[in-house]
């Protein structure tokens, strides 16, 4: 639906290795889907798999391919590259949501894939979202996005991580993106 805004995750095909299936089995069985959510988010946070985005070259290649289409077929609104998973807040304009989320997987796997040179999936097949209800519910969402590595102990501050919205949010927490070059 056009003007949507989205709270979207998606993670690293080994993101939850199946030699550790018995650690993270229970967590999918939980029934209330925050909790559930929640419960995956810090099982994701311990840093297991491959962690293949921890490689700054490879988590740029995620980044920098939301930036090129933003304000072309959606508004980047938050978002966040960890080792092995992604959070993005975005607001849905006329391309499809799974349409969208398709194009990013698929571009950033053939991006990393070619990076490291490995072949085979990259990213889980699923993803997770949410709508977001209201002004509220706007400000925790980007606060839980910005701050994930900081709850994951991987910078001291939002800002500090290099693959994060945080670094362009200006003294009144607004987001300042730099300027795309004109096209000639």
């Amino acid at each position: 639906m056009p003007g949507l805004v989205q709270f979207l995750n998606y993670r690293l095909d080994d993101a939850m290795p199946a030699n550790l299936r018995s650690e993270w089995t229970a967590l999918l069985e939980i029934d209330d889907e925050i909790k559930r959510y929640v419960k995956l988010e810090e099982y994701l946070d311990r840093g297991l798999g491959s962690c293949l985005l921890r490689d700054a070259r490879a988590a740029s290649i995620v980044e920098e391919n939301w930036m090129h289409h933003d304000g072309r077929e959606y508004r980047l609104l938050a978002w966040v590259v960890m080792p092995n998973h992604v959070h993005l807040l975005v607001e849905i304009w006329d391309t499809p949501q799974s349409q969208l989320i398709k194009d990013w997987k698929g571009f950033s796997a053939r991006g990393v894939n070619r990076l490291i040179k490995r072949r085979g999936k990259l990213w889980q097949d699923d993803y997770w979202d949410r709508y977001i209800r209201d002004e509220e519910h706007f400000r925790k969402v980007v606060h839980y996005i910005e701050s994930n590595p900081v709850e994951a102990r991987l910078a001291k501050s939002a800002a500090d991580w290099p693959f994060s919205s945080a670094r362009f949010r200006d003294e009144y927490n607004r987001l300042k993106l730099p300027a795309k070059p004109d096209k000639e």
